[in-house]
């Protein structure tokens, strides 16, 4: 059982606590054992688990290698107010692509929380991938896999070139909407077509001007109320699942 921090192995897996060490070594930490459960069970690689002394695994933990530590250990790579006492040394997935006619696009979201639940939302209407911008939230920041719930293990998610990949996806016949609030149309007066991505922005500033005039259409959500706008991961839920509804009614 490993009790000290200055070991050499947890002086290691602390450097996972910030993103320099995670592309050093292109693994990250998940924290609690429904992450660690939904890692498993989408067979991304494990590469560790930290336990802490007086907490049991699920069998099937046997299969990896095992560290036992003790509290004041399990607290120095832990994240959370209540740890659950399991953190887990996951390798990244690289090389990911997407397939399918429903994708999100991310441009330089900053607050962990957005990210992941627009990760999470994505995965839960069936859609097919989130692809980001290289400007936006690091997607294994610890609060950013929280907010997905293990979504990120679910769907491919990957950062890229976004005008790049704008100009790519419409060559494959994608509608790209961005959001915008000039010069827009209401999202429910907009065709939906076969193959959509839907492209939202910066809590601040919104998409970058040069990806809005890339995009085939630009849309808003209707604001009712006296309120300036929508949270970015509301908005993105609101086009995400009527896009999918659409797609369920098409011929």
């Amino acid at each position: 059982m490993i009790t000290s921090v200055q070991n050499e192995k947890i002086k290691k897996w602390k450097k996972l606590l910030k993103r320099k060490g995670r592309l050093e070594t292109n693994t990250f930490l998940v924290e609690g054992f429904h992450l660690l459960e939904e890692a498993w069970k989408s067979k991304w690689e494990i590469e560790d688990i930290i336990v802490q002394e007086d907490v049991s695994l699920p069998n099937w933990c046997q299969e990896y290698k095992v560290t036992t530590v003790s509290n004041n250990v399990l607290q120095a790579l832990s994240q959370t107010k209540s740890p659950q006492g399991v953190v887990a040394v996951i390798r990244m997935q690289t090389n990911q692509t997407v397939t399918g006619p429903h994708i999100v696009l991310i441009d330089a979201i900053q607050d962990p929380g957005n990210l992941g639940t627009i990760i999470r939302t994505a995965d839960a209407a069936g859609f097919n991938g989130v692809i980001l911008g290289h400007d936006t939230v690091d997607i294994y920041n610890s609060k950013v896999i929280r907010a997905t719930q293990g979504s990120i293990f679910h769907i491919p998610v990957f950062y890229t070139n976004l005008l790049d990949q704008i100009q790519d996806l419409k060559h494959k016949g994608y509608q790209i909407w961005a959001t915008a609030l000039k010069d827009a149309q209401a999202y429910q007066e907009v065709s939906v077509g076969e193959k959509v991505a839907i492209l939202v922005g910066n809590e601040g500033n919104g998409v970058h001007s040069s990806l809005i005039d890339a995009a085939t259409v630009n849309v808003n959500i209707p604001i009712y109320g006296e309120a300036e706008s929508l949270n970015v991961s509301i908005a993105a839920g609101i086009l995400i699942y009527h896009v999918k509804q659409s797609s369920l009614q098409l011929p």
